[in-house]
Parts: structure tokens; C-alpha cells; sequence
């Protein structure tokens, strides 16, 4: 599979014998509600109906045999390239074959009036040279083996049944469509100037309405303008800007958009670990990459997503607070606290298939600091806060105070709770910043309480936290291991001294494989590097003196990490560059534009109280 980036190597799609293709070939297009993973093969493997959360309509990605996709490529065999139409989120895919070459462009349409009230997939098929015989498929799944899918024909045609869904496919002139049991088989050639359509329209327990097909054809062009005009809005003039505008994109697309919230990651139980089960669902809103999150879309200029992302977070705190919750559901709900197994086999047969996640009732420390995080974000940018979510927040700096002595599950949402290093300065953080807030009239309360608790937290890390023998932070008291997240507290501006510097030098004596970190100590036997490690990295290495090794990594990590059209998964390894977990991953992504940032800012003020 492809490691550089780039469009100008043919590529050649690759399958293993049970039909799952490498998580590298994945590029992804959105619409604010829902995402689409595409494989170098043209074949659709991923796509949740109507959005993230919905039923996995087409998931073959975890399921290759009943999973469902939906594929437009040649009938003879090709080789590829790939790019984004510009600064969008539209995928343009180049075949070639023996006989011609054809090229494929793939939308998740808007409306005229922004987000349409259904899903809309449109693939426009463009002949460029010679004869090219062409095939699509589309194959509704069994949602993850929890329902049948059917074929309804209508008074205006056939159409897909599917747990609640109902689907169209429509096809444009010059097509044969032919069935076979519940897939929809479509034929057609494409010569020198020849154009077709074929695309899908999906709603959920509601009427379906048949989009005609030269309209999805124009929807393509539509929504490629809006996401120029969006593109426009975006403000990066530093280094690395390719890679971190195509990043601020996958972030868009993560933007929830009929709430705000910033979805995870786009996938559920990708595996990252062929040895130990290890698989979740990450299609919710944690507050800690929203609190990542406003950092980039504060600095890239993005007014809407910054205020709605800051406004849905504060309301699900005013609502199920005042303990903040580790993450929401993306309609706002808190979710229950247990995951929902399925008899899918997992990528590649890597189980289990898991809905839910079972860490949504963990007492995690840290988020109260990126909740504060989010906030003094907010306020620093010339903002105000309403009265309730002041006092709120004034509430929960108190409860702040109280629990910090407590064990936790960390940051990793690990089933033991201990005593972590990173979860008391997250305590820590949380306090800062509500002084900060108090002094700057935007919170009540007695910043007195806080300012000492703060003081107090400060000396139990250098205390209990710091391994003299070692010369490092530890993960706990008494452990003499190591957790990479320690570099976060370079950024927050707990320690950008020697023991920082020193705690850096460890990390990667033990933790690091080329440019890459693992979270925390033994994970290298079961698990591969954590792509967002080597950002904070990056960033820590700079914010303590070190900025041409910043520079450096910086470098080397953006030439080899994302795919040839810059997605990045969760983790990678580092013995061959292969993707493990789910993909796209905001918390990557985030970590991606924030080093840039930081590395852009040169005198490091931007970090300031801001975690990557």
C-alpha cells in the first residue's frame, strides 16, 4: 500500500482474500451529518445512514461478507490515482486500464440552502481517453447482522429497506441496471467526453424523496463551491499548509453539524491490536477533542464551528453537570455506560465488533481541565459567558477541588484507578484557568479556593509524580513508568524547565520507534504507536527550547504519516506504516494542526493554557 503522498504514482488496489482492503487505502468524504470511507478500488466500505451514529447501512469495512458496499470502478483491471477537488471534501479517483482511463468523483452533496433533509451520495463517472467498461454495485448490508435488508418496488421503481432506512438508487441515461437477490447491478461504457451518474438518496422513517439524477450531478458542483467558499474563510499562512488545511477539513467533516458536537473518530471497533481486544466505538463527542478542537478553529478564523462547538458542549454540562461527563452522545444525551456486542467479525477478523463504550460512566480528572480549557479559549478571544454557564463552571472548579485527591481512570480510560501523574495536573489546569476566569469577571465564586488547591496540586505532582531515579514524570507514584501524555503539560505551561526537557528524554529512550510514541510503558508489546503522541511531541520539544529537533520531527512526520490524501488513523505501525484503529481521527488531526500552530507561533504564546 501507498506510504507518500501525493497523486502522481499510479497506485494499485490491494484486497486480502476474505475482502478487506488495508485501512491506509481509505480517503473520506462528508457532509457534516455522516461520513463515507472509500477505498482505492472505488469501493465504498463504510457509510452510517443518516449520520455517524445511524445504522451502518454499508459496513464490509467490518463485515466482508454481509456488510454491504457500494462500488463504481472498471470491469477489467486498473490502476489509480487520487485527490481531493481542491480545498473540499470531494474525492476525484482516476482509473486506468489497458483499453482507457475514466475518472470517478465522489460527493456527499449540500443543498442549495446549506445541509440537505437527506443523505445524498452522488458519483459522477467521466470517460478521459479510450473505451472503458464500467460496473457499479451497491449491496445494502445486515447492519452489522442486527436486520435483513429488502427490495420494495415501488410505483416509481425499486428501492432499499434497511432497519428503519429506506434507499434509492438512481442511474442516468446510458445505464443497464439488472438485480441480483438485494444488490443493483449497473452497467455502462465510458468513451473520450462520455458523462454518467449514479448515486444514492437515504432517509430514515421518513418518506423518501427520489432525487432525479441530473440533479445529484449538479449537487456534485454545488457542493464542491460551498466547500471552496468554505475553504475561503480559512485562515493558514504557515508551514506545513497542505497537510494542515486538508487536516481542518477532516475536522469539518467530524463537526457534527445538527449539533456542534466534534465526533471522534468516523468509525467503530477498528482494531489496534491484532493480540489484545482492543476495539471501540468512537462515534461520540469527547470534551477533550473539543477542547483540542477550538484551539484550530479559533486560530483558523472559523466563527460558526467555534461557537456552536463551544455552545453544545456547555449546555451538556449545564444540563447532566455539574461532574462532566468523558464524552456525550452526538444528539446530546449522555450515553449509557456499556457497549453492545455484535456477531460481526472485525477487519480482517479482528473482533470484537462492539457498539457503545463502556468508559462513558469513568471518573477521568483531565476533563476538567479541558472543559476550563474550552473556556478561557472562549473568554480569551473576546468573548463573554452567560450568567447560568458562569455559574456552573464556578461549580465545578469546587467539585474540582474535591476530587483531585482521587483515583481515576486516566486519560487512556484505563479499567484500574490510580493515581496518574496527567489527571492531577488536568485538576490543575482546570483551577488555573478558573482563577483566570474569576479574575477576569467572567466566572463567581472564590478564586481564593482555587488558587490554593492549585498550589497544592502543583506540589503533590513535584512530590509524588516526579521519579528522581529516572529522571522523568512517572504515569503513577511509585510505578516508574512512563505515559507520553505528560507531554500535554508542557503545552498547558505546568513545566517547560529542565524536568520537562529531562521527563522528554526518557519518552523517547523508551517509548519512541523512529518518529513515533507509543502511549505508555509495554504498550509497544500490544499495541501500535499512538499517531497523536508524536504531535504533542512536536509541540513539547518546541515549547522547551528544542525547536529545530521540533522542526525536524515535524518534517519527517508529515511526509510519512498521512495516506496519499492526508487521512490519518488513530495509531500506526511503525514497522511498516500501516493504520490500526478508527480513521479519520480527530484526535490525530487535532494534534496535527496544533503542533503547526505551536511550531508557527514562534514564541509559543498560542500554547498557552492550550493543550494539543
Amino acid at each position: 500500500m501507498p506510504t507518500d503522498r501525493g497523486t502522481r504514482d499510479q497506485l494499485v488496489p490491494e484486497r486480502d482474500d476474505d475482502g478487506y482492503a488495508d485501512l491506509r487505502s481509505y480517503a473520506a468524504i462528508g457532509d457534516g451529518r455522516t461520513v463515507a470511507l472509500v477505498a482505492l478500488d472505488g469501493r465504498i466500505d463504510w457509510l452510517p445512514l443518516p449520520g455517524l451514529d445511524g445504522v451502518p447501512a454499508f459496513s464490509a469495512l467490518l463485515d466482508a461478507d454481509l456488510g454491504g458496499y457500494y462500488s463504481v470502478c472498471p470491469v477489467d483491471d486498473f490502476t489509480v490515482t487520487r485527490e481531493y477537488v481542491g480545498p473540499t471534501n470531494v474525492l476525484a479517483t482516476t482509473f486506468t486500464t489497458a483499453t482507457g482511463s475514466v475518472r470517478v468523483t465522489d460527493s456527499l452533496n449540500e443543498g442549495i440552502a446549506g445541509r440537505l433533509p437527506w443523505v445524498e451520495l452522488a458519483r459522477r463517472i467521466e470517460g478521459l481517453a479510450g473505451t472503458v467498461p464500467m460496473r457499479a454495485v451497491v449491496t445494502p448490508g445486515t447492519a452489522l447482522r442486527t436486520a435483513s435488508p429488502w427490495l420494495d418496488d415501488t410505483v416509481h421503481g425499486l428501492v432499499m429497506r434497511l432497519d428503519g432506512l429506506t434507499l434509492g438508487v438512481r442511474a442516468g441515461d446510458g445505464t443497464d441496471v439488472s438485480v441480483e437477490d438485494v444488490s443493483l447491478r449497473i452497467t455502462f461504457t465510458a468513451t473520450p467526453g462520455s458523462r454518467h451518474v449514479v448515486g444514492l438518496v437515504a432517509t430514515e422513517k421518513e418518506p423518501l424523496f427520489l432525487q432525479l439524477p441530473d440533479q445529484l450531478d449538479a449537487g456534485i458542483d454545488r457542493t464542491v463551491t460551498m466547500w471552496r467558499s468554505w475553504s475561503e474563510q480559512f485562515c493558514w499562512d504557515g508551514p506545513w499548509q497542505e497537510q494542515v488545511h486538508r487536516s481542518a477539513l477532516v475536522l469539518k467533516m467530524l463537526l457534527y453539524a445538527p449539533t456542534g458536537a466534534m465526533t471522534a473518530a468516523a468509525t467503530m471497533s477498528l482494531p489496534e491490536s491484532t493480540t489484545v481486544a482492543k476495539n471501540w466505538d468512537y462515534r461520540f463527542a469527547w470534551v477533550r477533542d473539543t477542547a483540542y478542537g477550538l484551539k484550530a478553529l479559533f486560530r483558523f478564523g472559523l466563527r460558526e464551528e467555534t461557537h456552536a462547538a463551544m455552545s453544545w458542549m456547555l449546555r451538556r454540562v449545564r444540563e447532566h453537570g455539574p461532574q462532566p461527563q468523558i464524552f456525550y452522545a452526538l444528539d446530546g444525551s449522555v450515553p449509557p455506560a456499556h457497549e453492545h456486542p455484535t456477531d460481526a467479525p472485525g477487519w480482517r477478523g479482528i473482533g470484537p465488533v462492539v457498539r457503545g463504550n463502556a468508559a462513558a460512566d469513568q471518573l477521568q480528572l483531565g476533563i476538567f481541565g479541558d472543559l476550563f480549557t474550552i473556556v478561557r479559549l472562549y473568554v480569551d478571544h473576546g468573548h463573554v459567558l452567560d450568567t447560568e454557564t458562569g455559574r456552573t463552571l464556578a461549580a465545578i472548579a469546587d467539585l474540582a477541588c474535591d476530587r483531585w485527591r482521587e483515583p481515576d481512570a486516566g486519560m487512556w480510560e484505563l479499567p484500574e484507578n490510580r493515581h496518574y501523574v496527567t489527571s492531577k495536573l488536568g485538576a490543575w489546569e482546570a483551577l488555573t484557568g478558573a482563577v483566570r476566569l474569576a479574575k477576569v469577571g467572567q466566572i463567581p465564586g472564590d478564586a481564593r479556593r482555587w488558587e490554593a488547591e492549585a498550589e497544592k496540586i502543583r506540589a503533590w505532582v513535584e512530590d509524588h509524580g516526579w521519579d528522581e531515579e529516572r529522571q522523568a514524570y512517572t504515569w503513577y507514584p511509585g510505578s516508574g513508568e512512563l505515559d507520553a501524555s505528560i507531554l500535554l503539560h508542557a503545552i498547558s505551561g505546568f513545566d517547560r524547565g529542565e524536568r520537562m526537557r529531562s521527563t522528554i528524554r526518557a519518552l523517547r529512550d523508551e517509548l519512541a520507534d523512529g518518529p513515533y510514541l507509543y502511549r505508555y510503558s509495554g504498550m509497544a508489546r500490544e499495541e501500535h504507536a499512538f499517531t497523536a503522541c508524536s504531535f504533542w511531541l512536536v509541540s513539547a520539544l518546541h515549547l522547551t527550547g528544542d525547536r529545530d529537533g521540533a522542526r525536524a520531527l515535524m518534517d519527517e512526520l508529515i511526509r510519512v504519516l498521512p495516506n496519499d490524501v492526508g487521512i490519518m488513523a488513530e495509531m500506526v505501525d511503525p514497522a511498516t506504516g500501516d493504520f490500526w484503529g478508527n480513521l479519520p481521527q480527530a484526535l490525530s488531526h487535532l494534534a496535527l494542526v496544533n503542533a503547526a500552530i505551536t511550531l508557527a507561533d514562534d514564541d509559543g504564546a498560542s500554547a498557552d493554557g492550550a493543550a494539543d
